[in-house]
């Protein structure tokens, strides 16, 4: 018999039962692939990250991400989950912690937060595939329940990825964007088709100084109707606003705060800093705080 230590933690919040929770499992050595899937059905959350050893000199740790549907290359929230648990139970100091995920090699930053920890997760490669035809565009406004005038003119609706690709999808006001009802079977079809199974709505209408954007990410083709907060859409996106010319910056660096989840009472905050070279993105950063809800044991 195995004793599994499970966690549930809340990404990008610091309030339980507020942000994206994430199952992490701290010693995964030794389950099986078909055992990680079945625990990340049992915990149903969007992710679940089991954390292994190091299988080479180049990264101290290692970590696999699962839906209750299937595994995935690389989760945003459950990384943050993941180095939020190493860090309480393992007393970590501030520094960088070098992680191997299925995307690559990649650092992880733990920062001090008082007696509390954040952690900033380097994001993988940016790749911006070409604006969708407009017969496929309009089978994803249809699908997410929009209208044309309700798109904002000057976004592009295109696939970009930082190591997991979205749809990024650009409307005028948070009333539209907090009324969405989609079509989760149509999106579902439409994945099969686009080979990109994440769609992400967002808008830059704020009433905060401190909040650049607001978003909702659907997920239905891997088990994920509604993501709560999602840091492989808004690293994205960051790569996105600057690619385009959405936002101001030093032609070095741009950073800024997303909201997400607010729709589905699940509000958190990513910071997102995109690094710049000759105005084009060349590396994105993704962070945030964290809370552990409950740990539990489980008998295999």
């Amino acid at each position: 018999m195995r004793i599994v230590q499970i966690y549930q933690v809340d990404s990008f919040t610091t309030e339980k039962l507020k942000g994206n929770p994430a199952g992490v499992v701290l010693d995964a050595d030794g389950l099986s692939e078909q055992e990680m899937l079945r625990i990340a059905r049992e915990l149903n959350n969007s992710e679940t990250a089991f954390i292994l050893p190091p299988d080479g000199p180049d990264h101290e740790v290692r970590i696999r991400y699962f839906t209750p549907k299937t595994e995935v290359p690389v989760c945003g929230h459950a990384t943050i989950a993941a180095h939020y648990v190493r860090a309480i139970e393992n007393k970590l100091k501030e520094g960088t912690v070098v992680q191997k995920i299925s995307i690559g090699i990649l650092p992880v930053a733990i920062v001090n937060e008082g007696s509390d920890y954040s952690v900033v997760m380097t994001q993988g490669k940016i790749e911006f595939s070409q604006p969708f035809s407009i017969n496929e565009r309009e089978k994803i406004i249809k699908a997410l329940g929009l209208k044309e005038e309700e798109l904002e003119k000057r976004c592009p609706v295109q696939i970009v990825s930082t190591g997991h690709s979205k749809v990024i999808i650009g409307i005028k006001t948070r009333s539209t964007l907090n009324n969405l009802v989609p079509d989760m079977r149509t999106l579902a079809e439409i994945s099969k088709e686009i080979g990109c199974n994440g769609y992400f709505v967002f808008t830059l209408e704020s009433e905060s100084k401190n909040v650049l954007s607001h978003g909702r990410m659907f997920a239905p083709a891997i088990g994920i109707d509604e993501d709560p907060v999602t840091g492989n859409a808004n690293g994205p996106l960051g790569a996105y606003l600057v690619k385009h010319g959405l936002v101001e910056h030093n032609d070095s660096s741009f950073s800024f705060n997303a909201e997400q989840g607010y729709a589905i009472g699940r509000s958190g905050i990513v910071s997102v800093s995109v690094d710049i070279d000759n105005g084009e993105p060349t590396q994105v950063k993704v962070g945030g705080r964290a809370v552990i809800v409950f740990k539990a044991e489980i008998r295999l």
